[in-house]
């Protein structure tokens, strides 16, 4: 019985690796792409959404709460679908095994809901170089570096100064502190910039990254990114 467990494991994971199986269900997947047709209707799209931060909200509700209260850095979020299910299955995958086949679906996806305003260049989440070194791949990045082969789009680089502590436990305030005079740039960005993230929760990485944009003299900081985190 355990043998065989194994080897039905075993199975799942070699097809959801494989080319023509669909990601989600392990059915015949649409040609050239990584999921069936049904699957793709029933992926948790984000559709009635703060325009700045990407928050679903009510039908015909252009801001989130938080927002109305106080804009963050950025102008729009574009994030197409949420974090849950099938796609949360999905970013881990991409994000904590540096799973190409998982990343090259969520780009895929991605460019299924593009923003309405591309900007002049993308920029993904630097990483301090400690991190870097311990962790060893940049989702974010790798994202940017897609899309920007897909799109014929530049990419501009940021820097992070501040060893920050991971976000995954703090709330919202702490996340914004934390996050707080964390990024630089080291020469003038263009005029419109378009974050690359996989997930944005509560957009106090995309704040603080925008911030800095913006005082090395953007004058647009967007964010495009996979999925967002529902906060209610």
């Amino acid at each position: 019985m355990v043998l065989k467990q194994w080897l039905q494991r075993g199975s799942h994971w070699i097809k959801q690796a494989m080319p023509g199986y669909c990601a989600f269900c392990l059915a015949p997947a649409l040609a050239g792409r990584g999921w069936c047709a049904t699957c793709l209707d029933e992926l948790p799209w984000n559709i009635h959404a703060c325009r700045q931060c990407g928050e679903p909200v009510a039908h015909q509700t252009p801001l989130c709460g938080h927002c109305l209260i106080e804009l963050p850095a950025f102008s729009a979020t574009q994030a197409g679908l949420l974090y849950q299910g099938g796609i949360k299955a999905l970013v881990h995958d991409f994000k904590f095994h540096a799973s190409p086949r998982a990343g090259t679906l969520l780009c895929n996806l991605m460019l299924l809901t593009p923003p309405t305003a591309m900007g002049d260049a993308l920029v993904s989440v630097p990483m301090h170089p400690s991190h870097a070194r311990t962790r060893g791949f940049n989702q974010s990045h790798w994202l940017a570096e897609q899309l920007s082969q897909q799109l014929g789009m530049p990419i501009v680089t940021g820097r992070r100064i501040k060893d920050s502590r991971s976000q995954r436990t703090l709330n919202r305030q702490q996340r914004a502190a934390n996050l707080a005079g964390a990024f630089v740039f080291e020469s003038p960005p263009p005029a419109h910039l378009v974050i690359v993230d996989d997930v944005v929760t509560t957009g106090a990485t995309g704040h603080a990254l925008a911030n800095a944009a913006l005082e090395a003299g953007a004058q647009r900081v967007d964010i495009w990114a996979a999925a967002r985190t529902p906060l209610g």
